[in-house]
């Protein structure tokens, strides 16, 4: 299990294919693991870089330290892309991923060659402080099943809990056995570390081209968010996929591999004739 030393903690991360380096920020209860059913497609033309952000998967915990903020993410992905020698890269964030992505773009654009924004905040508004309050207060119970049905109502479409209450029931069984006390604490770590996220302003900042996708029947980051960004953001497309909502990767993946793949070979045709 590869790990390496980014302001001073130990981050797991994972490297396949070969090509330009495509690197990934987990959304927020994600990890490196989220992205094994993408990993041939993503991996057909690029270098997949994965990797757990603090607090995260198989990277370190920051218990009994201060609460950090998203800054403390871009230095380490910073450190990340020279101490892995990726050169420049193209950037992907989902959600809270997405986030901490905008951030990195802001702060060392001359970095990467274009970014991709999944479902993503274009500010911590009132109502998602108000859901990470919600989610904080099961995440401090440990209760798996408790923590499931929270956050499990929200994000995915009308029709996935049509076609899956089974499978929806198996999961909270899992969560409610798989998932250490850490886990949570590292999650209301993080959770935080996003309150004062407000790069509003700062977006028309951006130059790289830029990828937004969202979904009609997102309640957590709604398709209005993605045209706020994308409003902002002057060389940036918009792509609404119907019938997806906050997990719109794992409820439409054959569209969202599509997107992905079909924007980043118009950069390397861009980047080639550069």
């Amino acid at each position: 299990m590869p790990k390496i030393k980014c302001q001073n903690k130990n981050i797991y991360y994972e490297i396949h294919g070969e090509g330009e380096p495509l690197l990934i920020v987990n959304g927020i209860m994600m990890s490196t693991a989220s992205w094994l059913p993408f990993k041939d497609v993503l991996t057909s033309r690029y270098k997949l870089v994965l990797f757990d952000l603090v607090d995260q998967g198989q990277s370190d915990k920051m218990a009994g330290e201060p609460f950090y903020t998203q800054d403390y993410h871009v230095q380490t992905i910073k450190e990340l892309i020279e101490k892995l020698n990726l050169g420049k890269i193209h950037l992907f964030g989902i959600s809270y991923g997405g986030e901490v992505a905008i951030k990195f773009a802001l702060a060392h654009e001359e970095m990467i060659h274009s970014l991709i924004l999944s479902n993503t905040p274009f500010k911590t508004t009132g109502m998602l402080r108000y859901i990470a309050k919600r989610w904080e207060a099961v995440f401090k119970t440990y209760d798996g099943i408790a923590f499931f049905q929270e956050v499990n109502q929200l994000i995915y479409a009308e029709k996935f809990y049509d076609d899956n209450a089974a499978w929806l029931e198996e999961r909270a069984q899992f969560f409610n056995k798989a998932l250490p006390p850490e886990w949570y604490d590292g999650m209301i770590r993080l959770l935080r570390s996003g309150d004062n996220y407000d790069p509003e302003n700062e977006l028309s900042a951006i130059n790289t081209r830029t990828l937004i996708i969202g979904g009609n029947e997102d309640r957590i980051t709604p398709a209005k968010y993605q045209k706020q960004i994308a409003d902002k953001i002057k060389n940036s497309s918009l792509i609404i996929v119907d019938g997806a909502a906050h997990v719109l990767p794992y409820e439409k993946p054959h569209v969202f591999c599509a997107a992905i793949l079909g924007f980043l070979e118009v950069c390397r045709k861009e980047i080639k004739t550069m």
